[in-house]
């Protein structure tokens, strides 16, 4: 019998229930910060790279251990790959080090270097020498120079009006129209600029001082002026244009990333703006890369900037890109195996089931690699050929993924890296293994994402944008000189050529022979 106020068998057996809940709630909690504080550590003081070293699974691994991941019904047996006739193929022998040769296309100056008369007698026998033949080294020479246009445009008038007549006509010789009218910056100027800072990631500020040292005073505001000018005058037509030719496309990769934005209306400097990104596919022969500045992520702006598009959109799992209706949208490989990398990265102990899914993925890969080489069978297409190959080698593999996935799922703490991990390729899966049924569908959005990296590079350099306009300039340039890239065009020589030609050209006039990828190529383009 209780005894007045305290409390019964039943009240207490709840209390231990509530409370074996709660610390189950907290162990959770603590693995996922402890996770969190690893990946933190892992970000700021060790390599970056993605790149995966796969070691043999010994028998310490496997055992479960309560200091791990906090979850000991994690199954960490380890699954053969599946056996589809692969071949194997040796590594390639790496690369010859040494000092590669100067590029046959530079001009060459000779530098001549004699001996003085009075040593030209041998140093044997007192005799006179004679030349046997010469040796050359080669030096890379660079040197930057400015220097002044100075356009002169005759004037002519009438002596016969100028003595009968009241008015004497005064008829000045044209010269070509320039790019910004009333402008010091020839066309090879703005480009000088635009690459310096679009290419070679130099913000304006920087690249003052650099016209300050070679004797001539820029400001930062007449650079600005120059960048916005040439984008809003002249190279937002390139872009137009290659945005029609863009939602031609069979195939466009989708992704965004973030930019800052001082200066907009309605809007604290410190409020998130986005880089909108749209590409061409690998194997187009129209390669192109455009980004496009939105103030925010919402589905309306992938669906204004491709309108009914109805080809393939490859793109992560982010929602906005799904409700482009229409079309075919595959998933990206790439991000549900970047998960799993922080999986592996976040345990204590190398192995167990992240190690077991970047098997999987290698052998996924390897199957890409070697799908590209994989000869035709007569009367098929490449794409069809690829699509054979997946269907032999990347099916097996696909199914012994989501068999494991689905035995595993139940066994690892939802808010774990692992656990994310395996949510979301499950989740995905079906946009994930659509690449298996066409041969045009790539694994991945990793082509693209390699472009953004470029832009995301030099936003380190520059870290924001002053206003809308910059940045909407920022956009149109950086998206010609990442199509630039794409094609293998020198964006030096291409943006002369395009700031030259266009001034001359009509608003309507036909520009196709201005677009990057009908540009001669170049070997050596950035």
């Amino acid at each position: 019998m209780n005894r007045t106020g305290e409390p019964t068998v039943e009240e207490l057996m709840a209390r231990i229930a509530a409370l074996q809940t709660e610390n189950r709630q907290l162990s959770a909690r603590v693995v996922k910060l402890e996770e969190e504080l690893a990946l933190a550590r892992l970000h700021r003081f060790a390599p970056k790279s993605e790149k995966h070293i796969d070691r043999l699974f010994n028998e310490a691994e496997q055992v479960a251990d309560d200091d791990d991941d906090g979850d000991g019904e994690e199954d960490d047996e380890v699954v053969d790959l599946p056996d589809t006739g692969f071949a194997t193929i040796e590594k390639p022998e790496g690369k010859k080090r040494g000092r590669k040769p100067l590029p046959e296309h530079l001009p060459r100056e000779r530098v001549e270097y004699d001996l003085a008369d009075d040593q030209k007698a041998c140093p044997c026998c007192r005799h006179q020498m004679h030349r046997m033949g010469e040796t050359v080294t080669e030096q890379l020479h660079i040197e930057v120079k400015a220097k002044v246009l100075q356009n002169v445009r005759y004037k002519y008038a009438c002596r016969h009006c100028d003595r009968t007549g009241i008015n004497t006509p005064v008829v000045i010789s044209p010269m070509p129209v320039q790019p910004l009218p009333g402008s010091i910056a020839t066309a090879s100027t703005l480009a000088f600029a635009l690459v310096h800072k679009y290419v070679d990631g130099t913000p304006l500020y920087r690249l003052a001082q650099t016209f300050e040292r070679a004797g001539v005073p820029v400001s930062r505001g007449a650079l600005g002026h120059w960048v916005i000018g040439s984008s809003e005058k002249h190279l937002s037509r390139i872009y137009d244009a290659l945005k029609l030719r863009l939602r031609a496309q069979p195939l466009i990769h989708g992704d965004e990333t973030t930019v800052q934005v001082l200066k907009e209306k309605g809007r604290q400097a410190i409020s998130t703006s986005y880089m909108w990104a749209y590409r061409s596919g690998e194997d187009s022969d129209e390669p192109i890369v455009l980004l496009d500045y939105q103030p925010g992520r919402g589905q309306i702006h992938p669906q204004t900037f491709l309108g009914n598009y109805r080809g393939i959109v490859m793109s992560d799992g982010y929602s906005a890109w799904r409700t482009l209706e229409g079309a075919t949208h595959i998933g990206c490989m790439a991000h549900s195996r970047r998960r799993f990398v922080d999986a592996l990265k976040a345990r204590k102990k190398g192995g167990g089931p992240p190690e077991q899914a970047l098997r999987f993925f290698e052998q996924l890969y390897r199957v890409e690699r070697q799908a590209r080489d994989e000869k035709s069978d007569r009367g098929e297409t490449p794409d069809q050929c690829i699509r054979r190959f997946r269907q032999q080698h990347s099916i097996p593999v696909l199914n012994a993924i989501k068999e494991w996935l689905d035995k595993i799922a139940p066994k690892v703490l939802p808010d774990s890296k692992l656990g994310d991990a395996v949510s979301y390729t499950l989740n995905q899966w079906e946009y994930l293994t659509r690449h298996a049924e066409d041969g045009r569908m790539p694994i991945d959005n990793n082509l693209l994402e390699r472009d953004i990296r470029i832009f995301a590079t030099g936003q380190k350099s520059w870290l924001f944008s002053d206003t809308v306009d910059g940045a909407k300039a920022s956009a149109v340039v950086y998206s010609l000189m990442l199509t630039c890239r794409a094609s293998r065009v020198e964006p030096l020589a291409w943006l002369r050529h395009v700031l030259t030609e266009l001034p001359q050209r009509a608003a309507d006039a036909d520009i196709t022979d201005l677009l990057p990828f009908n540009f001669p190529k170049t070997a050596t383009a950035v």
